[in-house]
């Protein structure tokens, strides 16, 4: 069974992204920020991102339609549900990723890819590496955080 995945990591199995001419370019701080051979660096490691989720959604999928509930045991039935359960909660947060890898690839086709959406500063690099759906810096994110924290407690 696939592990439980929140939308705010990538997964581990996510193939690094190949450019067209097969090299393994990665993005560097001593270029221009987002220039053309960054957008297609991101634009292919999102791309890649979400045909690994729809591969894997589609295993379960098939593993779901081909497995039935047929344990005699209540136990073990119980125990399969459970399971199920889990990796549909996956798959609809996963959906929800999916949503947000497009809106990434938007912001890419719009040129907005990359800057912060509150400050307007460029994301870090290793921050869009780690996390290639980031729309904010580091530091906008922790304010963000903080402001919703402080809302919640009231």
């Amino acid at each position: 069974m696939a592990t439980a995945l929140s939308d705010t990591t990538q997964p581990l199995d996510m193939p690094p992204p190949v450019n067209d001419d097969g090299s393994g370019y990665r993005p560097h701080n001593d270029e221009p920020f987002m220039n053309p051979r960054q957008q297609a660096y991101f634009r292919a490691k999102l791309l890649a991102w979400k045909d690994a989720i729809h591969r894997e959604a589609q295993g379960t999928l098939a593993h779901l339609q081909n497995e039935s509930l047929r344990e005699a045991d209540l136990t073990d039935r119980a125990s399969s549900e459970t399971d199920w359960s889990i990796e549909l909660r996956t798959r609809d947060r996963q959906r929800k990723l999916i949503s947000k890898i497009e809106a990434a690839i938007r912001r890419i086709d719009d040129g907005e890819y990359g800057y912060c959406e509150v400050t307007g500063e460029p994301i870090a690099l290793a921050r869009l590496e780690a996390r290639p759906i980031a729309t904010m810096t580091v530091e906008a994110q922790s304010r963000h955080e903080r402001q919703e924290k402080v809302s919640r407690e009231e």
